[in-house]
């Protein structure tokens, strides 16, 4: 009974069609995950936009994307390199739906209350009271989309590409992942200052 229940689950685990499916069913199951961590559906307003622009206001991680969506898409660049250099046997497809798992991880971390105070205590996001899920499915496939980026641009212009999306967002919003991951890990005081000259 067990030999047959692995030799179908290894059956189904080669299936073409198995890592599409994990990436897709990643998403519902994340946004449960995220509203049981109390995380509203969507932006208190009571509208569902596509694009919110300005990080300043109530609406920034409220609306499907935003300026912080470029990070997300750096992520997805970045899972892909990584991915590649760890796991080269797996096919792209399997690395594609692991790059989706980690960024559905990494909402529900985001997302925590523990993250939510560090970003509040440490970072020019006072007011920051976290995502709201409709954010972080925009989240979840900006880092998808980075992923096929990735594979388009190959290495070298993956990093051109990385540099160049880091510079405009700290030209246009005074952040990017960079000082984001900077600024959870170590704060610096004289960067929260300058972030929150706007």
């Amino acid at each position: 009974m067990l030999s047959f229940m692995t030799s179908k689950l290894f059956a189904l685990l080669r299936h073409k069609w198995t890592p599409w499916v994990g990436a897709i069913v990643a998403l519902p199951i994340a946004a449960l995950l995220l509203h049981c961590q109390g995380r509203i559906w969507s932006c208190a307003c009571g509208k569902l936009y596509p694009w919110a622009g300005d990080i300043w206001t109530s609406h920034n991680s409220q609306h499907l994307f935003d300026p912080y969506s470029f990070t997300h898409v750096l992520h997805g660049v970045i899972f892909y390199g990584l991915l590649a250099w760890l796991v080269p046997r797996l096919t792209r497809e399997w690395r594609f739906s692991m790059a989706t798992l980690l960024e559905c991880g990494w909402e529900l971390l985001e997302n925590s209350e523990i993250v939510i105070q560090r970003y509040r205590d440490s970072t020019a996001s006072l007011g920051y009271a976290g995502d709201s899920i409709y954010n972080s499915m925009g989240d979840i496939v900006s880092c998808a989309a980075g992923f096929w980026v990735a594979r388009y641009l190959g290495l070298r212009w993956s990093v051109v590409f990385i540099i160049v999306v880091e510079l405009v967002l700290l030209a246009w919003i005074r952040d990017n992942l960079t000082l984001n991951i900077v600024m959870l890990l170590h704060p610096i005081e004289a960067i929260k200052n300058w972030q929150m000259v706007h």
